[in-house]
C-alpha cells in the first residue's frame, strides 16, 4: 500500500486515479440501503424509525437510511459491552494486537471504497478522502506497536529484599467513542483502537451527518473476527443516544472529537458521581505567523493549503493570519492569486480541491463570518455562497480572505468551521505571538522564517500543542500517527496526552501495583 499524508495531496498518479474511479462505481451500487444498528454483533432496529443521510454535494442523492437509536436501544448496547469486557480483557494483548492489524490489513484491502465513500459523504476531494483512510489503518498500526513495545504495559519495580512488585496498565472497561464528521473514518478508527486494543470494549456513535463512515468500520472490525459485543455501532441523535451514553453508570470512559461546547457539556457532566476518564479533543483558532525571512512561495502555499483545505472544516485549520508589515502587500497578493485558482466542486471529480461544506448549518455560519467581515473589515476575495448550475444542490461556497478587521473582533476569535481566512499586519515577532496566544483555544500554530533565533522564541512561547515552522504541506494542518501526535492546550483538549503520539494508548488504561512478599522456602 502507498502511503498518502497529507503533505503529499495531489501527487498521486493515474494509477490511484483508476482505482478510485472503480471504487467510486462500486459504492455507488451500494447506496440508498437502510443499515441497522449493531448490537452485540447483531442487526437491531430502531423503534423510532430512520434518518436519511445525503450528499452534501448533492442533497438528491441518498446514501443510505440510518437507524434513530433511542436511549433504550443504548442502554443495550453498553450493556452488550459490559458483558463481554472479561472476556476481552483476559484475551491478552497479543491476540488482540493480532485482531486489530487483521482489521487494519482488511481496510488495507477496501482503502478505495473508503476513501469514495468519504468523498460521497464527507465532500473531501478524492486526495484528502484516501489520506483519510491511509491515516486510519496507521492509527491501528501504530497503537498496536505501543503495546507491544511496552510489553502490554507491565512493568517491574523495586522492592526490599523478599518484596517483589510489578506495575501494569489495565483497562477500565466500557468506552464511549463518539466521532465528529469531518475526519468520520480516522478519529472513530484512532479512537476506537486506542480502546479496543489496550482492552477496553466500545460503543461507537458516529455523527448525524456521517453514519455510513462509521458502519465501514464496524464492518471492518467485525470481519477481522473481533467478538461480538466487542464493538458496538448505534446511530442517532445526541439528545437520545449521545445523552444515554454521558448519563449511563456503566460507560467507564468517554472520548469525544467535536466542538467546544459540546465538550465541554460532555466533560462537566460524565464524572458527575464517579471520577472517570473523560477525554475530549475540541475546537482550534489556529494562527499562523509570516517573517519578513520566509519563503513567500512556501508560506502562501501553507497558508492556502490550511486554511482552505476541505472548506475549513479541520479543527487544525488556519483561520488567523499575522503578516509582518514587509511582507504584507507581496505575501497577500500572492495567496490571493493562488486562492483564485482553486477549483469548487465535486469533490469525487480528480481536478476539485474544494468540495462542499456539510450541510446548511455550516453555510449559514460562514455566511455569518463574511458578513461580520464585511462589517469590521475588508473582504479581500470570495465570500460567496454558491447556489446556481451545477451548485444548486449542494452546500458551496467560495474561499474567503479578510483583512483590516480590529485584531480584538470576533474574526480572529470564534471557530467557523468555515474557508473564512481573517489576516492582520504586525510590527515585530513578540507582537505576533503575544496576538497568537492571545486566544481561549491552543491546538495548532505555525510559522514561516528562515531566521533560527525567531524560530526557536517561536517553539518556546506559543501556547499550542501541535507547531509547525517552514511547512509548505500545510502552515497549520497535517499529522500522522508517530510522526507528529495531535492534541490542543486550553479549551482545545483535556487530556494533555496527544492522539497519534507515544502517550496515547495508556490513557485507556488503569495502573495497579502488585506487591508479592516471597517468604523462604516459597
Amino acid at each position: 500500500m502507498q502511503k498518502i499524508t497529507y503533505a503529499s495531496l495531489g501527487s498521486l498518479g493515474e494509477e490511484f486515479h483508476h482505482a478510485f474511479d472503480q471504487a467510486l462505481k462500486q459504492v455507488q451500487t451500494r447506496l440508498g440501503a437502510t443499515h441497522p444498528l449493531f448490537i452485540e454483533g447483531k442487526a437491531k432496529k430502531a423503534k423510532a424509525g430512520t434518518f436519511t443521510d445525503t450528499a452534501p454535494a448533492d442533497t438528491r442523492v441518498v446514501l443510505g437510511k440510518f437507524q434513530l437509536a433511542s436511549r433504550e436501544d443504548t442502554r443495550k448496547a453498553v450493556a452488550s459491552a459490559r458483558a463481554v469486557f472479561p472476556a476481552w480483557r483476559d484475551l491478552g494483548w497479543q491476540q488482540r494486537v493480532a485482531l486489530l492489524r487483521q482489521a487494519a490489513g482488511l481496510m488495507t484491502e477496501r482503502q478505495y471504497e473508503f476513501a469514495a465513500l468519504l468523498s460521497l459523504e464527507v465532500g473531501k476531494n478524492r486526495f484528502e478522502a484516501i489520506a483519510e483512510v491511509s491515516e486510519a489503518i496507521d492509527l491501528i498500526l501504530y497503537y498496536c506497536q505501543q503495546i507491544e513495545e511496552h510489553q502490554g504495559y507491565e512493568l517491574p519495580m523495586g522492592g526490599p529484599g523478599a518484596e517483589q512488585t510489578r506495575s501494569l496498565l489495565k483497562p477500565y472497561g466500557v468506552w464511549a467513542v463518539v466521532a465528529p464528521f469531518n475526519f468520520p473514518l480516522a478519529l472513530a478508527t484512532g479512537m476506537a483502537a486506542g480502546a479496543l486494543v489496550s482492552g477496553n470494549t466500545v460503543v461507537l456513535k458516529p455523527a448525524s451527518d456521517t453514519p455510513f463512515s462509521g458502519l465501514c468500520l464496524f464492518e471492518a472490525l467485525r470481519d477481522a473476527g473481533l467478538p461480538p459485543g466487542v464493538f458496538n455501532f448505534i446511530t442517532g441523535p445526541g439528545g437520545t443516544a449521545g445523552n444515554e451514553l454521558i448519563a449511563n453508570p456503566a460507560v467507564d470512559g468517554f472520548i469525544f472529537t467535536g466542538s467546544k461546547a459540546v465538550g465541554l457539556r460532555i466533560y462537566h457532566h460524565f464524572a458527575h458521581t464517579t471520577p472517570k476518564p473523560c477525554i475530549t479533543e475540541m475546537g482550534g483558532k489556529n494562527p499562523a505567523i509570516v517573517m519578513p525571512s520566509a519563503n513567500l512561495d512556501d508560506a502562501t502555499e501553507g497558508v492556502l493549503r490550511s486554511a482552505f483545505g476541505m472548506g475549513g472544516q479541520k479543527c487544525s485549520a488556519c483561520s488567523r493570519l499575522y503578516l509582518h508589515r514587509d511582507i504584507y502587500k507581496p505575501f497577500l497578493e500572492q495567496l490571493v492569486e493562488k486562492t483564485r485558482t482553486l477549483r469548487i466542486g465535486d469533490p469525487t471529480a480528480r481536478d476539485t480541491f474544494l468540495g462542499p461544506l456539510i450541510n446548511a448549518a455550516a453555510v449559514k455560519k460562514y455566511a455569518g463570518a463574511v458578513r461580520l467581515g464585511r462589517k469590521r473589515g475588508r473582504l479581500v476575495i470570495g465570500g460567496s455562497t454558491l447556489s446556481e448550475g451545477k451548485f444548486a444542490h449542494g452546500h458551496f461556497v467560495e474561499p474567503a480572505i479578510v483583512d483590516r478587521a480590529p485584531k480584538d473582533s470576533r474574526l480572529f476569535e470564534d471557530e467557523f468551521f468555515a474557508p473564512v481566512l481573517a489576516v492582520a499586519e504586525v510590527r515585530s515577532l513578540d507582537e505576533a505571538i503575544q496576538l497568537a496566544n492571545d486566544s481561549e483555544y491552543g491546538l495548532t500554530a505555525g510559522i514561516f522564517t528562515n531566521d533560527e533565533q525567531e524560530q526557536r522564541k517561536f517553539f518556546d512561547k506559543i501556547e499550542a500543542g501541535v507547531t509547525y515552522c517552514n511547512r509548505r504541506g500545510g502552515a497549520t494542518t497535517g499529522a500522522w500517527p508517530g510522526v507528529q501526535s495531535f492534541g490542543g492546550w486550553k479549551a482545545s483538549g483535556s487530556s494533555g496526552k496527544n492522539a497519534l503520539g507515544p502517550y496515547y494508548v495508556a490513557q485507556f488504561m488503569r495502573e495497579q501495583s502488585q506487591t508479592m512478599i516471597k517468604r523462604r522456602g516459597d
